[in-house]
């Protein structure tokens, strides 16, 4: 495991004064040159609780909503455009790269699902095409043997 430089007492003094006022791990971090995670480490061992601001708390999804509407390709490539350009930003936290990343990687998966859905659909849609002119011509068949009996 590695190690940083070991807390001075100064630092754990600030770390709680910064705690008490209930300044966001990024301040504190920032203000006693650590990690969040060695501020985080280092907080849970002295049994304080730092205050973690709404942008940089992770969040889950337990249930995935299902869409009325598949988005279209065009709607796929906007979201896709969006993630580029503010992946293209200077400053960046690296979670929201990693965010953005996903976004690109879903974005570009679900093109490539709706890509081949279209061509399923289009090639149901020319089966079921064919299907009715295969019935059509089945029935033609059956009249036709029944007219040539009924004729002899």
């Amino acid at each position: 495991m590695t190690r940083g430089m070991p807390w001075t007492k100064e630092q754990e003094a600030q770390l709680r004064e910064l705690v008490e006022t209930g300044q966001p791990m990024e301040v504190i971090a920032a203000r006693l040159g650590k990690s969040k995670g060695a501020v985080s480490i280092k907080a849970d061992r002295l049994g304080l609780k730092v205050v973690v601001s709404q942008r940089s708390r992770a969040t889950t999804t337990s249930e995935i909503a299902l869409l009325k509407e598949l988005p279209s390709v065009e709607e796929a490539l906007m979201i896709l455009a969006g993630a580029l350009t503010a992946a293209s930003k200077s400053g960046l936290e690296k979670v929201e790269v990693q965010r953005l990343q996903a976004v690109a990687t879903l974005t570009r998966t679900y093109k490539e699902l709706l890509v081949d859905y279209i061509d399923y659909r289009g090639i149901e849609a020319k089966l079921v095409e064919l299907e009715a002119k295969y019935a059509k011509l089945a029935r033609k068949a059956k009249r036709k043997k029944a007219t040539n009996y009924a004729g002899k």
